[in-house]
């Protein structure tokens, strides 16, 4: 049986104690592939997999320190978050596997509530993803459930003082692919409306518009949820078409975490344009 993956958000992309302390506890249970700590978003991406029991084990743990090191109420930074552990992702490998994934994601979500005393929302993505309970942040979700529009699903229903809520849920695998520009903030945020499902752009992607002050530049920040309906380089052309009728110019991209061999080889088949390239084509595949 294939193990599962998760990859947990996490508040904190500039201490790198903190960030490092919550690493060993994912570790101590599952096995971690990957770490991308950001500081302008002021947030860790883990990637981590294993067993349902390895998964949930090392999650807690993680989500307890992090909730322990990390205080909203001092934090800032570019992206959005409810969450010291803002946002915890079930992703089966294999699309057979998803029914799987929920199972687990219920299973971590009704421990974080019990054992930490968090209060837990259960995504269900498209309609109900991540964005949906951090809009306005913490104050406004608070706000949400005070008057009866939202209640967590797991734990209590006053968010944490220092750690707020945490948002847990099970989806495909998505690619976290952002697109650097060097330009004014609503050139970034033009851009992201234009490739955006929601704005008659790209199937499955969700884009926002950032500032990266420590950076300076400004960010295409992407989540891409259907990886062969939208190709990666089809993606990067439209956005660097965009920024430059609009004065800005792309000076570099980046992948948050890893991502599905299938969308590699589709991006490296178009660009060498070698007809009918897929990852049956590279040799390390093949062999696996």
């Amino acid at each position: 049986m294939l193990p599962l993956e998760s990859v947990p958000n996490f508040s904190e992309g500039r201490d790198g104690a903190t960030i490092d302390a919550i690493g060993a506890a994912l570790g101590a249970h599952a096995r971690v592939l990957d770490v991308h700590a950001d500081p302008d978003h002021n947030r860790s991406v883990f990637t981590l997999v294993g067993t349902e029991a390895e998964l949930a084990d090392g999650l807690l743990a993680g989500i307890e320190v992090a909730a322990a090191r990390i205080d909203l109420r001092s934090h800032d930074g570019a992206h959005p978050r409810i969450g010291a552990a803002d946002v915890v992702p079930i992703v089966p490998l294999r699309p057979d596997d998803l029914e799987r994934a929920r199972a687990a994601a219920q299973t971590v979500g009704r421990r974080i509530g019990e054992e930490l005393d968090l209060p837990v929302f259960l995504y269900a993505p498209p309609e109900r993803g991540p964005a949906f309970y951090r809009r306005g942040g913490p104050v406004e979700l608070q706000r949400r459930i005070d008057g009866g529009e939202l209640a967590p699903d797991f734990g209590p229903s006053r968010l944490h003082e220092t750690a707020g809520a945490v948002i847990v849920g099970a989806r495909r695998p998505l690619i976290a692919f952002n697109v650097n520009l060097r330009g004014d903030v609503a050139v970034a945020r033009a851009v992201a409306s234009v490739v955006r499902e929601k704005g008659g752009g790209f199937p499955g992607v969700r884009a926002l518009g950032l500032e990266l002050p420590r950076a300076h530049l400004v960010q295409v920040s992407m989540n891409v949820e259907d990886w062969e309906a939208s190709a990666l380089h089809e993606i990067v052309a439209r956005v660097d078409a965009e920024a430059r009728a609009r004065g800005a110019e792309v000076v570099g991209s980046e992948l948050v975490g890893l991502m599905p061999a299938g969308a590699a080889a589709a991006a490296a088949g178009a660009m060498l344009r070698i007809e009918g390239f897929d990852e049956s084509h590279v040799l390390e595949l093949r062999l696996l």
